[in-house]
């Protein structure tokens, strides 16, 4: 697979993600949301950072079940039910991204939500990798 991240400077600069994201490959791999659930299905973290981390760390094991890589990721969303605490706590939360996932930011959106399938989730994350 090749990505090509494109960030036109016309835009604004993209902080902890990119304008677009030019992916060829064999297999494209569609990521259900993944909050911050344990393996017995219960919400890990009572914080918004513990529960970011443990909800990409689930989206990064669906991924690698798939025989994918975080660079691989194409596409991301963020759910999240208080945009204003996910501001808050952003370079908190890039911090974490960059440890689990890399620096290879893919196109991403943050979208506030009312609230989530698990009541006492803060954030879900979705997406789409392609795959060699």
């Amino acid at each position: 697979m090749s990505t090509e991240r494109v960030n036109p400077p016309e835009l604004s600069p993209p902080a902890g993600f990119s304008h677009a994201v030019v992916a060829s490959g064999a297999r494209v791999v569609f990521l259900a949301g993944q909050a911050a659930l344990d393996a017995d299905g219960k919400v890990a973290g009572g914080t918004l950072p513990e529960q970011f981390g443990k909800a990409l760390s689930n989206l990064l094991t669906a991924l690698a079940a798939a025989g994918g890589t975080p660079s691989d990721l194409a596409r991301v969303t963020v759910y999240a039910t208080d945009v204003e605490a996910y501001r808050t706590h952003a370079r908190e939360l890039g911090r974490i991204w960059r440890e689990l996932a890399g620096r290879d930011y893919p196109a991403m959106a943050v979208v506030q939500v009312v609230r989530l399938w698990d009541t006492e989730a803060m954030v879900e994350l979705d997406g789409f990798a392609v795959l060699p």
